[in-house]
């Protein structure tokens, strides 16, 4: 008869801050028996297609992130709901002042999105 193979639920857990205290809860990591994970990779390498279009398609994902449509971003940004389309299909570059717009709107730093 076969066994049951229920593995444990297993969290993961981020974190950020200045360096010397992420070194220091490493290490508290550490001696507690938690070990750090590196089963993950960063987007860039995971989804290379978007990295020709990175604005458009940070922008899109900040807008989600929010839940926001193209056109309730565009009436709190002032920018045409077109130019914010063109913009995540990487038709239109953003500049610095949409990008200042479209940052405050989706709560980042407008200096991602350039």
């Amino acid at each position: 008869m076969l066994e049951r193979t229920k593995k444990h639920h297993i969290e993961m857990a981020y974190f950020t801050g200045p360096p010397d205290k992420l070194q220091e809860l490493r290490s508290y990591a550490a001696k507690i028996g938690l070990t750090e994970s590196s089963d993950s990779i960063p987007w860039r390498e995971a989804f290379p297609e978007f990295k020709e279009n990175e604005a458009g398609t940070l922008i899109s994902g900040y807008r989600h992130r929010e839940g926001l449509t193209q056109i309730q971003l565009a009436e709190r940004t002032g920018i045409p709901q077109r130019h914010i389309s063109e913009i995540e299909s990487g038709k239109r570059i953003i500049g610095k002042e949409r990008a200042k717009k479209l940052a405050e709107a989706l709560h980042c730093d407008y200096r991602k999105l350039m």
